[in-house]
């Protein structure tokens, strides 16, 4: 696979920005040879005047819309903001309640599928949020007081049947179901 091919998956399904140093981690290829993947999707993007850029902040690098697409793109958020969430995001947003601080692919083994969007969202809507931990680099989210607030509690413990559901074995038999694991067994 063409390194900037990788550099651009990789970017587009995580949920924070990434150096090249990290990137080169993950794609096992030299910072240098990583760094100029970048600049020649960054220059690729916007030359076709696509939708997206590849934007860099300081050593990191992170996909974003097009600032000539601005105003479509906030009226969308707003949006989707004042709706209902769905069936998946409620789905995750549960897990990441019952089970946070929890990884993106700790989710994602127990739903089935990938979540970056549906935990994108739920970032922007103020119900969940990230926090990388440093001495592993590992993202992990976990509700926020915004969700706490909304539901009228103070903690999590004080969820419906917290205790039960939040323990190891509940979690354990759910990513150890027959077939591998996701909503038909939650």
């Amino acid at each position: 696979m063409p390194l900037p091919s990788l550099v651009e998956s990789l970017l587009f399904v995580s949920t924070r920005p990434l150096s090249a140093r990290k990137l080169s981690e993950l794609t096992g290829e030299p910072t240098g040879e990583v760094e100029a993947a970048l600049h020649a999707i960054a220059a690729e993007y916007k030359e076709r005047s696509a939708g997206l850029r590849l934007a860099q902040s300081g050593k990191d690098w992170q996909f974003m819309t097009s600032p000539d697409n601005a105003r479509s793109v906030q009226e969308f958020i707003r949006e989707e903001m004042t709706g209902e969430l769905t069936r998946p995001s409620l789905e995750a947003l549960t897990i990441i309640a019952y089970r946070g601080p929890v990884t993106k692919a700790e989710i994602e083994q127990i739903r089935g599928v990938n979540c970056s969007l549906i935990l994108r969202n739920l970032m922007i809507r103020g119900l969940a949020e990230a926090e990388t931990v440093k001495k592993t680099l590992l993202t992990r989210y976990r509700v926020t007081l915004d969700f706490l607030r909304f539901l009228g509690v103070a903690s999590v413990e004080e969820l419906p049947d917290y205790a039960r559901l939040s323990s190891d074995k509940v979690f354990a038999d759910l990513l150890a179901a027959p077939g591998g694991s996701g909503p038909s067994g939650v």
